[in-house]
């Protein structure tokens, strides 16, 4: 997992400066610039919309005295998403607005709930239950 992160690490950048270069060579640089503010822009504002609905759902959910797991994770794609966005570059972006949208944040969700029952199964997490 560790040796996956750094790859992502060293590939996605050199990946973005290329698109970039791409963009700016096909739109223009002035335009490539404008619509990197924009994306961060736009998605700074739709991390705070999804986040501050999430919240108030966690509040929900404790309130009626419900766990909210879910919740949680959302949360924690939010945030994810939210970074995305703030990154300059077109594929953070893609991936940023992939895990802000709740329709494809589905997607996401059920994929790192797949991932993490796996992770506990195999040892490589362990829950500890302390009351």
């Amino acid at each position: 997992m560790l040796k996956l992160f750094i790859l992502l690490l060293i590939v996605v950048p050199a990946l973005e400066i290329g698109v970039l270069v791409l963009s700016g060579n096909t739109i223009g640089i002035p335009w490539t610039i404008l619509l990197v503010i924009f994306t961060g822009v736009l998605g700074a504002w739709l991390a705070k919309k999804e986040g501050l609905q999430t919240i108030r759902l966690a509040q929900l959910q404790l309130q009626q005295g419900q766990v909210p797991s879910g919740v949680i994770l959302d949360g924690l794609c939010i945030l994810v998403g939210g970074f995305g966005l703030l990154t300059p570059g077109f594929i953070t972006d893609a991936m940023g607005f992939f895990l802000l949208f709740p329709n494809t944040r589905a997607i996401a969700k059920a994929f790192f709930q797949k991932l993490f029952n796996r992770m506990l199964q195999n040892g490589s997490i362990i829950f500890i239950n302390r009351r």
